[in-house]
């Protein structure tokens, strides 16, 4: 079981964006990030990929998606306004083999770092083991 969690790649500074955040895209950085991903991510098995609907979270994921053939699939729970809801999209994927991106800040990671364009590989209790850092 592979169950990745995965944090969208950098989009610049949202203080910098005018408009609505939902329709902020990924920078040149954020764009390496996500093309740098389908390297990252290559020794997990991965059936089904899932991401906040939220353009920067979206465009992290669609060259691993292209990468791997598969179809991303959206989830508002994992929307920046309601990372609150992450671990139950998680529980509902538990023992599957997906990679989920949203955003930061998840209270529940504690002290972890999640930086922009990393990934946690979680165990088969949710529980945050290995860190893959961005490689772009």
């Amino acid at each position: 079981m592979s169950l990745l969690l995965n944090r969208h790649a950098w989009a610049g500074h949202s203080s910098e964006w005018q408009g609505d955040d939902g329709v902020r895209p990924l920078d040149d950085r954020g764009i390496r990030q996500a093309e740098a991903l389908v390297e990252a991510l290559a020794d997990y098995e991965l059936d089904r990929i899932v991401s906040s609907p939220y353009v920067r979270c979206v465009q992290t994921v669609e060259p691993l998606a292209k990468a791997r053939g598969l179809e991303i699939e959206f989830d508002e729970q994992l929307g920046a306004d309601r990372l609150h809801e992450v671990p139950q999209v998680l529980e509902r994927l538990k023992g599957q083999n997906a990679v989920v991106c949203t955003h930061g800040d998840l209270p529940w990671l504690g002290d972890r770092k999640f930086k922009k364009g990393s990934t946690w590989v979680l165990d088969e209790d949710l529980e945050p083991v290995r860190y893959i850092p961005p490689l772009a």
